[in-house]
């Protein structure tokens, strides 16, 4: 199936894995990209030196393209970008839209860019400074998240820019797919429908708790890192909502020195990171050492097999996913289904 979206990455089926955290690695990138979607690496969680591994690993399984989550905020996010322009990586894509200067700065080096956003303006505003396409989530996403459904904003953003859009959120199958080209976008983007395959990394265990979640098990909550952000709903989240200032204060500081350790960071880059998730988002102290320490929550959780103690991001499609095919198998189903409805469309008209 061709599209504006598999012109640009080289990829044969318009479908992206989206970064996810201590999840989307080498093994899951790999599968993803050798099936003929495009997987992207989720460095956030990662050291410089890990992603350059990462990125070798990848290349020893696949020659197909793949891409690289970079935190736009992070210390040292101009080195990564550097990284990613000497191996060769096909895409950078940002969380938080990156500024002018590191666009120029990837487009310089032959680095295309892709940022998520949630609302048509700043779609707008990072196609005007040069992005070569956009990630458009709607409410029903895991992780970070917006109040405005996919069928909403999808729409607004397709009408606004004219580069590629990649749909997220909701998206599980090839009627999905199909909705999504026709409401011109030029593919679609999954993260828990990844999470929840053969050769997704994370434990048994904690894949069966998606499993077994419900269309209602996710909640939307600011009391992760301070912004809105959905999960899993389990007595940990529950906790988390119900916590008071300085019990919250407490663990989010215990939560920040782990991660420190874990990411190698000195304390004045711990703190610089801190200051730059802070701007322009009017977050307390607490919620700022809780998001630098929501890094270890995930790990808890997806590496550690703990998720009675950490955080798993979930969009509502874990209510309507009862299986683990491998990624092979998945992108397989996906694009049959798609041109099967294609097929029946065309016979309709």
């Amino acid at each position: 199936m061709r599209t504006a979206l598999t012109d640009l990455l080289g990829c044969r089926h318009p479908i992206v894995q989206t970064g996810m955290g201590y999840v989307a690695g080498a093994r899951l990138v790999s599968a993803v990209s050798g099936a003929g979607g495009f997987g992207i690496v989720a460095s956030a969680t990662m050291s410089l030196g890990e992603l350059r591994d990462t990125i070798h690993r990848i290349r020893e399984r696949t020659d197909a393209p793949f891409g690289v989550n970079l935190r736009a905020d992070a210390p040292d996010a101009r080195e990564r970008i550097d990284l990613l322009i000497r191996e060769k990586v096909r895409l950078a894509s940002f969380a938080l839209a990156p500024d002018r200067e590191l666009i120029r700065r990837c487009a310089d080096g032959g680095l295309l860019t892709m940022p998520s956003v949630g609302a048509r303006r700043h779609a707008e505003k990072v196609a005007g400074w040069g992005v070569d396409a956009v990630l458009v989530q709607g409410g029903e996403g895991g992780g970070h998240t917006g109040p405005v459904p996919t069928t909403l904003l999808l729409p607004q953003v397709v009408d606004a820019v004219d580069i590629p859009v990649v749909a997220a959120g909701g998206f599980f199958d090839g009627r999905g797919l199909v909705a999504a080209l026709a409401y011109g976008a030029a593919g679609i983007a999954m993260g828990t429908r990844f999470l929840l395959t053969a050769d997704s990394p994370v434990a048994g265990e904690v894949k069966q708790l998606y499993l077994d979640a419900p269309v209602t098990g996710t909640v939307v909550t600011t009391r992760v890192d301070g912004v809105p952000h959905r999960v899993l709903r389990t007595p940990y989240i529950d906790g988390l909502e119900r916590s008071g200032r300085v019990s919250a204060l407490v663990r989010s500081a215990r939560h920040a020195v782990a991660f420190r350790r874990l990411a190698g960071l000195s304390w004045p880059q711990l703190l610089r990171a801190g200051r730059a998730a802070r701007h322009g988002r009017e977050l307390t102290w607490a919620q700022t050492l809780m998001a630098a320490g929501t890094p270890v929550l995930l790990r808890t959780a997806m590496v550690e097999g703990r998720p009675e103690y950490g955080v798993m991001s979930a969009g509502q499609v874990a209510g309507v996913i009862d299986d683990l095919p491998s990624c092979a198998e998945l992108i397989d189903r996906i694009m049959k289904d798609a041109h099967a409805i294609l097929d029946r469309l065309n016979s309709v008209r």
